[in-house]
């Protein structure tokens, strides 16, 4: 009899030990569902953050759906805006002291006549000297956004002007750029403010177009890497330099 307990006794151990590891791996299989779940949610929100971040940086530059119009709609500026006849329809050169940095640059006065009649103007009169670059975004657009005299991007020379020029057919802003920054949907609201492209950018033409490219850095841009890697104060991917930046001397032939 004693033999045959025992028999049973193993018989019942195994049995339970079975049950045991079955439950086992019944619960192991469900903590890897939910971590699996958990991967699959937090996929989700990175991703719902990437998108809202860029939709955000969108919405505030006003870059949003729309064609681009192929020739822009005629647009009467004020007595205050520079004479298109600044530019003299030609390139012009010379170097804009960024952060301390000299950059060469190209300006088109050619195919963005109005902006780099506005440009010359400004610079001459010394309006960038000492003015912040306000703006840096680092996610989708990489643009560092200058010209504003108040630093904050409400401000401007007093006028507005447009229409919209040079703009890229593709939507593509290829690093160097120089471009007027606007806002959206308005292709006469320009002003003083423009921003450099330091990595190639799709930005999204509205309903008034895409954005006047009027010139572009030649040389030096690098130079900006410091400013570029220290990103936003507040680390978000749109917002004031973490590294302070003001314009310098301007100068153009």
């Amino acid at each position: 009899m004693a033999s045959k307990k025992k028999t049973q006794n193993i018989y019942a151990s195994a049995a339970a030990s079975a049950q045991k590891f079955e439950e086992h791996k019944q619960q192991a299989a469900k903590k890897a569902n939910l971590r699996k779940a958990d991967n699959r949610f937090a996929l989700m929100v990175s991703a719902g953050a990437v998108a809202l971040a860029l939709l955000l940086q969108l919405a505030y530059f006003g870059f949003g759906p729309g064609q681009a119009t192929a020739t822009p709609q005629a647009t009467e500026n004020s007595a205050l805006v520079p004479s298109v006849d600044v530019a003299e329809g030609r390139e012009w050169s010379g170097s804009m002291t960024v952060g301390g940095k000299k950059l060469e640059i190209t300006l088109d006065g050619a195919n963005a006549p109005q902006a780099v009649a506005n440009f010359l103007t400004l610079a001459n009169k010394n309006f960038y000297t000492d003015v912040s670059c306000h703006r840096i975004t680092t996610a989708g657009i990489y643009v560092l956004q200058c010209g504003d005299p108040n630093g904050d991007g409400t401000g401007g020379p007093g006028y507005n002007w447009g229409p919209v020029e040079n703009a890229p057919a593709d939507d593509t802003y290829k690093e160097g750029y120089l471009a007027m920054a606007r806002r959206g949907g308005d292709g006469s609201s320009m002003g003083s403010q423009f921003f450099i492209v330091y990595k190639d950018s799709m930005i999204p033409s509205d309903a008034a177009g895409g954005y006047s490219v009027f010139g572009k850095i030649t040389k030096g841009l690098s130079a900006l890497n410091k400013i570029i890697k220290g990103g936003t104060q507040d680390g978000s991917s749109d917002g004031k330099p973490a590294v302070e930046t003001k314009l310098g001397a301007i100068t153009l032939k």
